[in-house]
């Protein structure tokens, strides 16, 4: 079986820096679906605003997650 190289795109965005406030929600949404659930509304909402995204105070916490989410896979 030939073995197939990534295009260079691929290997210049593998080598790009992971921003880390892009960590800070990935870990996030591991340990959710590893069963975990966020006790602290304000740091989700926190990681949702680093990441550019606007929170209203009310906003909840599932919402926020599945923005998150959305934001992640894009």
């Amino acid at each position: 079986m030939p073995l197939i190289k990534p295009s260079p795109l691929r290997r210049l965005l593998a080598r790009r820096p992971v921003r880390p406030e892009h960590h800070r929600a990935r870990d996030l949404i591991a340990s959710i679906d590893a069963g975990g659930i966020p006790l602290h509304p304000g740091k989700v909402n926190q990681i949702a605003r680093e990441l550019g995204l606007e929170v209203s105070r009310d906003a909840p916490v599932a919402a926020t997650i599945a923005r998150l989410r959305a934001l992640l896979l894009a």
